[in-house]
């Protein structure tokens, strides 16, 4: 009950986010994040409350978040609400909806774009090679450690094993594995 009460008054330090949402262009993004690992909510006010409370306890996603909202009112939220510093997202990689978050601790997204429904676990380098940048497809898994770099392009379905060095391009429904990565199977 204690743990709900201090939760209610820390919801209540991000009225202002809630603001910045919903003059957001991104309202529709956002709202896929927030709901990537869950079922999607209509209601206005649980959609509130619910991004409050992520905002609240998760700097990853508050991360994605000022990500998400651009301009001055984001970054005067960033000085009293800091993001995860561990967390890097290029401000030129375009990422589609539902990106799942699983602890991103050391994480770098550096891509020409990255689709809906990707998951992302920690340790996890998506970056530049002589100017190219990887493109990411939808519902891609990218596993603890791996490193996808170049310009290669992961097809959809795709799963990166945990480890992997990515510098190939992997087809849809295939899983890679190892350093350098190779095909081990294609998914039905």
């Amino acid at each position: 009950m204690i743990r709900k009460i201090l939760y209610f008054f820390g919801q209540l330090l991000f009225i202002p986010h809630l603001i910045l949402f919903f003059l957001s262009r991104e309202k529709e993004l956002i709202v896929l994040d927030l709901y990537a690992k869950k079922s999607l909510k209509k209601d206005v006010l649980i959609i509130g409350y619910d991004l409050s409370l992520e905002l609240l306890l998760n700097k990853y996603f508050r991360t994605l978040f000022y990500f998400r909202t651009t301009g001055f009112f984001s970054k005067v939220l960033r000085v009293f609400y800091p993001k995860q510093n561990t967390f890097i997202i290029d401000v030129h990689t375009k990422i589609g909806g539902g990106l799942i978050l699983a602890h991103p601790y050391a994480t770098i997204l550096n891509a020409q774009s990255i689709g809906n429904n990707v998951y992302v676990n920690h340790l996890v380098t998506v970056g530049e090679k002589n100017n190219l940048k990887p493109t990411i497809g939808n519902n891609v898994e990218l596993h603890a450690n791996c490193t996808v770099i170049g310009g290669v392009t992961i097809g959809e379905n795709a799963i990166i094993g945990a480890g992997a060095v990515v510098s190939k391009d992997v087809p849809e429904n295939c899983i890679a594995i190892g350093n350098p990565a190779q095909i081990i199977e294609k998914k039905q």
